[in-house]
């Protein structure tokens, strides 16, 4: 905080105020001495007296002349400067409030931004939730996809594993009821009908 200082033209009148008010002051005294020791005296009210009571007047009639404008001044200068200084302190008070004004709008807007960005999170958590499910629900099918090709790969690799087995277990007692039931007769048949059927 400035505080408003004296100028140098007013530290004149101050210093020179001090003389004057010093002299006054020395005067006075002077008067009041000389009056005391006319009292002792035999005389009462001399002509010394009234010269003193005069001098002491112009003195107080020329002090207050000529102490009235830089009194005057000095207390106007120092209201001034007080006037001064309560203007400035409410500028600075304004200022302090239009700021304090200021920081608590940009603590609302910090609270509303906060909000802001933990439902921003929340959003990005559930689409992220979202989007891993489906993912994870497609993966899933792909997965069963597979599984029921390879069930049924492995199904039919045992169908015709199984079939395999009973053609040739079939062929097997074929051929063990053929040999058992066969006979010369058929067997001679047999060859010749495959002999006619090379030659032709």
């Amino acid at each position: 905080m400035k505080v408003p200082g004296i100028s140098s033209s007013m530290k004149r009148n101050s210093i020179m105020m001090f003389i004057i008010i010093a002299a006054f002051m020395f005067f006075s005294v002077g008067v009041a001495l000389g009056s005391a020791e006319g009292e002792h005296g035999p005389k009462g009210w001399v002509k010394t007296d009234t010269y003193r009571v005069m001098n002491f007047s112009v003195l107080f009639i020329g002090l207050f002349f000529l102490l009235r404008k830089p009194v005057s001044q000095f207390f106007n200068a120092r209201i001034q400067g007080i006037e001064d200084q309560l203007s400035e302190l409410e500028t600075k008070k304004k200022d302090a409030e239009r700021k304090l004004e200021e920081y608590t709008e940009k603590l609302s807007q910090l609270d509303q931004e906060g909000k802001k960005i933990v439902e921003d999170y929340i959003r990005q958590g559930n689409e992220a939730k979202i989007r891993i499910l489906k993912e994870a629900e497609s993966v899933a099918d792909k997965l069963k996809e597979q599984a029921r090709r390879n069930i049924d790969y492995e199904i039919n690799q045992a169908k015709l594993r199984l079939q395999g087995e009973v053609l040739e277990k079939a062929i097997v007692k074929a051929e063990e009821i053929i040999k058992n039931e066969i006979t010369i007769e058929d067997h001679d048949r047999l060859v010749d009908e495959y002999l006619m059927k090379v030659v032709a």
